[in-house]
């Protein structure tokens, strides 16, 4: 895959997210499915929008033992999504695992990424609360090469950590960055942020990118702005 934007489709409903999707009648965006839409819905809410065309990133963050973690990626691999994730917090064995899980007998399997620190942690409140000391920056570097050396695909990381990301674990080790807004948008509850086209310079792979698309007056013009900004 190349470089994309994926577009986050946090609604709270089925009716809701396919009226949303119904707008891009030209150009079907990579779509990530979260917690809450996973979760009021089920996995139909997976097979509805592959049925529509779109690319899915399942975005559901598996952190457990590892033998839980592996049995539920391979339930997760019968809906052919094309990206899921763990937290690479869950240690090297969990993520093995996961990617053990995800193997079909073909050997085919959807990408798999781990999260390292969520945008929405700051370095003060991770050392505070989550008693880590070391620097951000630092952590997210340590997490990346963890699961590189777990064998997944990449991480979700901040884009401002993205080239560091390809310094540490090589350019073909994807970074899959939420965070990202527009220059004249609200940054709303993400503490490290960065527009389409910095996150482009920065190294980023991928941008996920919710409100500024979804809460739009026009969400198509805002979803085709951002691709132009970040792929040109």
């Amino acid at each position: 895959m190349g470089r994309d934007v994926i577009v986050a489709c946090d609604f709270s409903g089925k009716e809701e997210v396919v009226r949303f999707l119904e707008q891009f009648r030209d150009r079907k965006p990579f779509v990530k499915i979260g917690m809450e839409l996973f979760y009021a819905e089920g996995p139909d809410i997976v097979r509805t929008i592959k049925s529509m065309g779109h690319k899915i990133f399942l975005d559901l963050k598996l952190h457990d033992i590892p033998n839980t973690v592996k049995k539920s990626m391979a339930v997760l691999s019968r809906l052919q999504v094309d990206m899921c994730n763990v937290h690479a917090a869950g240690t090297k064995a969990m993520m093995q695992a996961a990617m053990e899980g995800l193997k079909t007998a073909e050997g085919e399997r959807p990408l798999l990424i781990a999260v390292t620190q969520l945008t929405s942690t700051g370095e003060a409140i991770m050392q505070q609360e989550l008693l880590i000391g070391h620097p951000i920056d630092e952590t997210v570097m340590h997490y990346a090469r963890n699961t590189m050396q777990s064998g997944l695909d990449g991480v979700v990381c901040s884009p401002l950590e993205a080239g560091k990301v390809h310094e540490a674990c090589g350019a073909g080790f994807l970074t899959i960055t939420p965070g990202v807004r527009f220059a004249d948008g609200d940054v709303g509850d993400q503490k490290r942020v960065t527009t389409p086209a910095r996150a482009k310079e920065l190294g980023s792979d991928f941008i996920v990118v919710g409100r500024p698309i979804t809460q739009a007056e026009d969400p198509v013009a805002a979803y085709l702005r951002c691709v132009e900004e970040f792929i040109g």
